[in-house]
């Protein structure tokens, strides 16, 4: 079955984050004489290839091996060493990743600073890419690209939840836009949950009525039906991966199939037999459902 998108950064329109890539990749490749002590004034993202890093970041040991990948904060103090007796390859990178051009949207997330990545089957070429394409000292689009994709994998599988209080503050507009975006990501991280829309308009620090009205104009659904939205478009890859309505119906909280296929109209349009009807015309050379313009309108409402 494919693989279905809908993790915690799933709802943020890519044109809100800006990464930056504040040096060349790192191109790690450590014998036993290898040590280090330092502190990095941005963050750093550290996937391990081949043998066994050990580390002390603010005196908390961790150990990486292949396939584990490791945030180190800004202003974190890590000891680095390779104990042996394999040579220890790896990447690391140092960014910074921020929101509307003004939030460090890592400094807002509650993340797992140690993990084995859990797509490493798929993102092991892509890591190995990374690391030997790498000029020594420039930072290219390509590079750019690829990174990107390996911290979304990272964080889609260490984020906890949003941070209470932020490093950064944001006030007036900022403030509202990011709350918005925290409340969306958390509704389209699990739209299978019937309460989600509720805890996450409750998590935003904003009288109820006020913070509804404006998740709406800025998200063009209330909450709950945007949940509903993000509850069909996962139904939509499971149809597309080929499972039948109920089925579907089951894998997105539904026990009545026909309550299902009018939900899924009354969201999309068109019902679940429309919608594969229209997937098959378009795998024989037929045009999908949206155009390029009626895409751009659907995304510009969202």
């Amino acid at each position: 079955m494919d693989e279905i998108e809908g993790g915690i950064l799933a709802s943020i329109p890519p044109s809100a984050l800006s990464l930056t890539l504040t040096r060349a990749a790192i191109r790690m490749e450590h014998s036993t004489t290898w040590a280090i002590d330092k502190t990095n004034p941005v963050d750093d993202l550290v996937i391990c290839l081949e043998g066994r890093g050990h580390y002390l970041i603010d005196d908390e040991a961790r150990v990486l091996e292949s396939g584990d990948a490791m945030l180190i904060r800004r202003g974190q103090r890590f000891r680095g060493h390779n104990e042996g007796p394999a040579t220890y390859r790896g990447v690391a990178q140092h960014f910074t990743l921020n929101i509307y051009g003004l939030h460090d949207l890592i400094g807002q997330m509650d993340l797992r600073p140690h993990l084995h990545l859990s797509r490493w089957p798929l993102l092991e070429p892509m890591a190995w890419h990374y690391r030997q394409s790498a000029p020594p000292e420039s930072v290219t689009l390509g590079q750019h690209h690829l990174f990107m994709v390996l911290l979304i994998a990272f964080i889609e599988d260490a984020f906890i939840g949003w941070r209470d209080s932020a490093t950064y503050l944001p006030e007036g507009t900022h403030a509202l836009d990011l709350a918005v975006m925290k409340a969306a990501t958390m509704i389209s991280a699990n739209p299978i949950d019937p309460d989600i829309a509720v805890r996450a308009v409750d998590s935003a620090p904003y009288n109820r009525d006020y913070f509804l009205r404006e998740f709406q104009r800025r998200v063009g659904r209330t909450p709950r039906k945007y949940q509903e939205y993000r509850r069909m478009e996962r139904a939509m890859h499971h149809l597309e991966s080929g499972l039948n309505v109920s089925a579907t119906a089951a894998e997105v909280g539904y026990s009545d199939p026909y309550y299902f296929s009018r939900m899924f109209k009354r969201t999309l349009g068109l019902s679940p037999r429309e919608h594969m009807r229209r997937i098959e015309k378009s795998r024989h050379g037929g045009f999908m459902r949206l155009d390029e313009d009626e895409q751009e309108s659907k995304l510009a409402g969202n």
